[in-house]
């Protein structure tokens, strides 16, 4: 019997799979597109699939690691239900007030702010911690009942409740949970020192209410999920994919679903980070562009970021999570022309249904697939390795129709500029990424995945001035492929300000002997062997004044960790003040459970570069004559300049005039910027 691990990364348009045969390590690559409706049909549907042309039994599954946007998509489109918050008398309006930042400081009006619970179902319960977690006010219970029943009469679902200081003592929070449960038995209840137990009254708030919104939406998808994996004979255990790139089994989903809203970008950071120690290249910059989305993310020096807290549609998140940014700019993003002539390119995307026009599934607006189907970068025959047949004639009068003739220009001169501005879209944030932690585009190489980022990745890396891409293997579904290289991962915080000196050495590490003894208690419940456990720590740090830490891992040895802290503030803030003693704000524990990973992927390739065909293409404005070129072709060692179009099953890559590719032992393709050549 064979022993198969599956990892799935459901997109908005296309639902992407690795499967991993652990007793051989070899791993194959299955693309299916995706059922917005149910995502999970989408899913049960490609793991049917890849069976069948794989030839392992549906018993042969060993676990299924499983990357999501069900709770992404149910924040930005606002589908979640109605629900209300519970707050320290006195500070139920800190949702509205928030941290009063405005980003665009020159507008005569603040921008609306994003609010999922209005005032009207906000409830204050008298009660009072103070901030070391002695109680100034005892609760009182009838507050809650109270506050329970007007929502209860206000239709509220999910109720958030978020005590002051409750990070520091949970009992009120406890007891106020245990009413609510009794005045609302069948209301989703979520409590802050549960999901986010730190100081930032507003973050946490915020965070406490999303997850609570989000937990009738992952609850119900993850019941239909099990329902359909069983009626289709799959007893595998599932396991999400957590914003941190670990993984958690479906109960913690359940209870803690805020840990998903980055769970399926999260695969293809962990992925980039993997190969960044395979490829001998310590700065990249990962870009995932998919259907919907173009996510960026960050290898500086072999590893991936991790920030304590991240926005969602403007919401703060107050979680650990891979540093990732996110816009809207995928192959299904939308072009149009507005009422003064300006051509715009996403955020807006066709998704999975109807899709680009070309899918022929009944799209009419023209997407940045469509353009680049017009341009002859794509082959309509060969889609997503001949499984879909693109409607070229259809792509073009839409384009013809909705952006050449309102601009006055003819169909190319239109699809180059959707292209354009799509690649300007890209560098701007890739740009953002970079510059906000003062690092050089130039010293970085761009690695390339997701089904559409192939066509993109060389030009929108000169943009930025970066010289060199990479394209891995199967970078159509390399997000999935990430995911085999997950761990269980539980996320343990306290927050404790104290100066960080040998005085306060003792509270510590009892404050970490507390940690351990839930992490531990966690991955038991997981069913991790001891053998596989480890408990990393991390101070989150800052001078005294700052209103923001930096995280350094913890050994035990405060004075080097503290020495650590002051190096990592001058690399990102060009200063430091060594004199001064930093102040610990929180102590971080990730739980991690190990599980097994991939072995190393045999390459082999083949022996000489075989052109399959010539056609024309439009590059630099005008057609010109390029060679394509089957990646299956392309062995150790060889090389090509471009332009070139290289294609496989769930990728088409694009070589521009100017750029030489080598093949890497590998099997990634690395594309250069000759010195000599022109890449407009």
């Amino acid at each position: 019997m064979a022993a198969i691990r599956i990892a799935v990364d459901i997109g908005g348009t296309f639902t992407d799979l690795q499967i991993l045969n652990e007793e051989t390590g070899a791993a194959d690559a299955h693309k299916v597109p995706t059922t917005p409706a149910d995502p999970s049909e989408g899913l049960i549907a490609g793991i049917v699939e890849a069976s069948q042309r794989l030839g392992f039994a549906l018993s042969d599954i060993r676990a299924i690691m499983h990357g999501t946007t069900i709770a992404t998509n149910a924040v930005l489109e606002r589908k979640l239900p109605a629900g209300a918050l519970l707050m320290t008398e006195g500070f139920t309006d800190v949702l509205e007030i928030g941290r009063h930042f405005r980003s665009l400081v020159y507008a005569n009006k603040a921008e609306e702010r994003a609010l999922l619970i209005p005032r009207s179902r906000r409830y204050p319960v008298a009660e009072r911690l103070r901030a070391d977690g002695t109680v100034e006010r005892k609760l009182d219970v009838e507050s809650v009942r109270a506050a329970a029943r007007k929502a209860a009469a206000a239709g509220a679902k999910a109720i958030a409740i978020c005590l002051l200081h409750a990070y520091a003592n949970p009992e009120h929070e406890l007891e106020a949970a245990r009413i609510v449960q009794e005045e609302l038995p069948d209301a989703y209840v979520s409590c802050s020192h549960a999901v986010s137990p730190e100081i930032r009254e507003f973050e946490r708030a915020s965070t406490t209410v999303l997850n609570a919104l989000l937990m009738p939406v992952v609850k119900t998808y993850l019941s239909k999920l099990r329902g359909r994996l069983s009626d289709t004979g799959i007893t595998a255990p599932v396991y999400l994919v957590q914003s941190n790139g670990g993984v958690t089994t479906p109960e913690t989903a359940g209870e803690q679903p805020a840990r998903l809203l980055l769970s399926g970008p999260a695969g293809g950071a962990r992925a980039a980070e993997v190969l960044s120690a395979e490829l001998g290249i310590g700065n990249l910059i990962a870009v995932d562009m998919g259907g919907t989305s173009y996510d960026v993310s960050i290898v500086d020096n072999g590893a991936i970021r991790l920030v304590t807290e991240g926005k969602v549609d403007g919401l703060p998140v107050r979680l650990p999570m891979i540093e990732i940014r996110t816009i809207g700019a995928g192959g299904g993003s939308i072009a149009r022309v507005d009422e003064t002539g300006r051509l715009y390119v996403g955020p807006e995307s066709a998704g999975a249904t109807p899709g680009p026009v070309s899918y022929r599934r009944g799209g009419t607006e023209p997407a940045v697939t469509d353009a680049n189907v017009a341009l002859g970068r794509i082959d309509p025959d060969f889609f997503l390795g001949g499984a879909m047949n693109l409607d070229v004639d259809g792509a073009r009068r839409a384009l013809s129709e909705k952006v050449a003739k309102p601009l006055g220009l003819e169909e190319g001169p239109a699809a180059d500029g959707i292209v354009a501005i799509a690649t300007t879209h890209m560098a701007s944030a890739i740009r953002l990424s970079l510059f906000e932690k003062g690092l050089d585009p130039s010293d970085f190489a761009l690695i390339s995945f997701g089904g559409a980022g192939g066509l993109h990745a060389c030009d929108t890396a000169a943009e930025i001035g970066a010289a060199r891409v990479v394209f891995p293997r199967d970078p159509g579904t390399l997000s999935a492929w990430g995911m085999l290289f997950s761990d269980v991962v539980h996320d343990i915080a306290r927050s404790r300000l104290m100066k960080a000196e040998a005085a306060n050495l003792g509270e510590v590490e009892s404050l970490i002997a507390e940690m351990r003894t839930d992490g531990e208690e966690a991955l038991a419940r997981d069913g991790i062997p001891e053998g596989e456990r480890t408990y990393p720590v991390t101070l989150d740090l800052r001078y005294p004044g700052q209103a923001y830490e930096i995280g350094v891992p913890f050994d035990g040895d405060l004075a080097a960790t503290v020495t650590a802290f002051h190096d990592a503030h001058e690399r990102q803030y060009a200063h430091a003040e060594r004199h001064v003693t930093p102040e610990i704000v929180t102590l971080r524990m990730a739980a991690t459970g190990r599980l097994s990973k991939p072995a190393a992927r045999p390459f082999e390739g083949g022996k000489d570069v075989t052109v399959k065909a010539c056609r024309p293409v439009r590059l630099a404005g005008a057609l010109r004559e390029t060679a394509i070129i089957d990646r299956e072709t392309l062995g150790p060692g060889a090389s090509l300049d471009g332009p070139a179009i290289i294609e496989e099953a769930h990728s088409t890559l694009l070589i521009p005039p100017g750029w030489a590719l080598t093949v890497h032992p590998s099997g990634a393709l690395i594309a250069t910027l000759t010195a000599e050549g022109d890449a407009s």
